[in-house]
């Protein structure tokens, strides 16, 4: 079942470094469409990418966002992830944007 949400920003750091991207480079450019088009999947269907198991939660996102229930990962093209968490109440559901990196700092974060 899809479950459409409200997509924001984990916090004001992540959002300007969101809009700053379409003024970078042509690689900061693809990835801004990149995470565009994710987060067009995220407001039609919150539950659209991977869910990370809760004892993998980094205890930074924790220590940043306070306690966290959920944590998900959506794949971007060439290897780079957006993580995301979920928040509900009895209106809407709220799909929070934490950040995004590569592969390489996804392994590296997680433990993999």
């Amino acid at each position: 079942m899809e479950i459409s949400s409200d997509v924001k920003f984990g916090d004001e750091k992540i959002k300007k470094a969101y809009q700053e991207l379409e003024n970078g480079r042509f690689e900061d450019k693809h990835l801004k469409e990149w995470l565009d088009r994710a987060v067009q999947d995220l407001r039609k269907d919150a539950f659209s990418g991977i869910q990370i198991p809760k004892r993998l939660i980094p205890k930074e996102y924790h220590a940043k966002y306070g306690p966290l229930t959920n944590l998900w990962k959506y794949n971007l093209p060439n290897a780079w992830r957006l993580i995301y968490t979920i928040k509900r109440d009895e209106i809407i559901v709220l799909t929070i944007v934490l950040e995004w990196m590569t592969h390489k700092e996804y392994d590296k974060r997680f433990g993999y």
